[in-house]
């Protein structure tokens, strides 16, 4: 069955709607109004975490429900309701009424383009039995345990998501998506000579948990975390000072998902508080710099075969050759900077406005071996995993904290090192990017993204990066 018949069959079979009486409430909503849409949502989602050996938590939970929004300018009005009825859409068309108030343009042009399948529409929740789930993270747990004596604790949790939206607009346009979306995480606990480390691993993407129960993937989840774990008890304390960099591939890209991405952001730009606001074609960062947002990888968390507008996603450069090129925006805010959608309208659910969001942020790679970059360095950081970070956006200012990193002595690299931080400016860190590796790789597919309270899946990507002069907080005497 194709996105619109699973949809149909959901909304206007199983709930009752009448597809030709929303259609024309939608219409009625939308009239006099520059853009808007229905936002129909039916979701299912659950979570299992193990812990101490035994299942700790078990949810499940079904939500529905509609969010309805009428745009006229800079203004909106957005109504939703969990109940699915024609009374409660009919509320909520007279709600968003509200903001047509002096406009007289006609209604935007429907998105342009065909969603792409980028995943399947299998419902992963169902297509794994409740007790294969529970056995799976036994058995994460029981191989953890057996393969280090100093492994102390475990903690393991699986979830799953079966998404399906349709996006009706008051011109009769209709699209819809089906979004599947898994996680395995693992987290374990070593304990020597009285000191106790930790290690994490996570895994997931637009799939079923056919992947994440095949023991290869598994294993080496937890044989990852272990790893890090250990690494951590061998840990120094960091030193402080300004100092050269290296970012490893793959997750550390996290750091400039949010220094720098955030800033990118159709919205923050439109309204001048973005610290990249106003600098289009200009030199933002070191030539060979090249960053895009591409919503269409194959099964990536943050890929999307339509936005949440009903916009088809798309691949967007946003810094080219370390020019500025380029925002990711919503219908809303190109239409008011008089630039394209490039389908990166996003809201975490029927309950939430869309707003730019990112999808899967990634620098793209350069020419140089990983080992060349770190052999540059005499004195530095070489910083694999981040954990936790903050960024302002208006002043591009900075802080995000290493869960792994180590020295880089004499071109070599050294001891592991604990409490690390990396402090900076977003813009001003991409102008210090001196070296650019060919090994970018993509994160396992953990990141969740929040704005305005708002969380969604995202992905991000990067190569090995030698960043110069940047602050390191430590914890070294």
């Amino acid at each position: 069955m194709s996105s619109l018949a699973i949809t149909d069959n959901l909304f206007f079979e199983r709930a009752g709607l009448d597809l030709a009486r929303t259609q024309a409430r939608v219409a009625e909503a939308l009239n006099g109004a520059e853009d808007g849409e229905l936002f129909l949502e039916y979701s299912q989602s659950e979570s299992l975490s193990y812990d101490d050996g035994k299942l700790k938590t078990a949810a499940f939970d079904t939500t529905q429900g509609f969010g309805l929004r009428a745009v006229a300018g800079e203004a909106h009005g957005y109504a939703h309701a969990s109940d699915l009825s024609d009374a409660a859409i009919e509320r909520a068309t007279r709600t968003v009424q509200a903001v047509r108030g002096g406009h007289s343009g006609e209604l935007a042009l429907p998105p342009i383009g065909t969603n792409r399948a980028l995943y399947s529409d299998e419902n992963p929740l169902a297509a794994l039995e409740f007790g294969r789930k529970v056995s799976l993270l036994g058995e994460i747990d029981a191989y953890a345990r057996a393969k280090d004596p100093r492994v102390k604790q475990v903690m393991a949790s699986i979830s799953g998501v079966w998404q399906a939206v349709q996006i009706l607009r008051g011109d009769g346009h209709r699209v819809a998506d089906i979004r599947p979306l898994v996680r395995l995480n693992v987290s374990v606990m070593v304990e020597e000579n009285g000191r106790m480390e930790t290690g994490s691993h996570g895994s997931g993407g637009r799939f079923t948990y056919d992947l994440l129960i095949d023991p290869k993937h598994w294993q080496a989840s937890v044989d990852e975390a272990l790893r890090q774990a250990l690494v951590n008890l061998t840990s120094i304390p960091a030193p402080a000072g300004e100092m050269p960099v290296v970012l490893g591939s793959g997750w550390p890209g996290i750091l400039l998902h949010e220094a720098i991405g955030h800033g990118l952001e159709g919205d923050f730009n439109r309204k001048q508080t973005s610290a990249f606001a106003g600098l289009m074609g200009q030199q933002v960062a070191a030539k060979g710099v090249t960053v895009i947002d591409d919503g269409t990888l194959h099964e990536r968390r943050g890929s999307l075969s339509i936005d949440d507008e009903g916009t088809p996603s798309q691949c967007t450069t946003l810094i080219e050759d370390g020019k500025l090129v380029g925002y990711l925006q919503d219908r809303q805010n190109a239409r008011l900077m008089n630039m394209k959608p490039t389908g990166n309208g996003r809201r975490q659910s029927f309950a939430h406005n869309p707003m730019p969001r990112m999808t899967n942020t990634i620098m793209l790679g350069g020419n140089l071996a990983p080992e060349e970059i770190v052999k540059s360095v005499k004195k530095g950081l070489y910083a694999v995993n981040f954990g936790g970070g903050q960024v302002d956006i208006t002043s591009g200012k900075f802080v995000f904290s290493a869960s792994e990193a180590y020295l880089i002595e004499d071109g070599k690299i050294g001891p592991a090192v604990k409490g690390a931080t990396l402090i900076g400016n977003g813009p001003d860190v991409l102008t210090k990017v001196s070296m650019i590796g060919n090994d970018m790789a993509l994160d396992p597919g953990v990141g969740t993204c929040g704005k305005e309270g708002q969380g969604v899946p995202v992905g991000v990507g990067q190569p090995t990066l030698r960043i110069d002069g940047l602050t390191v907080g430590g914890t070294a005497a």
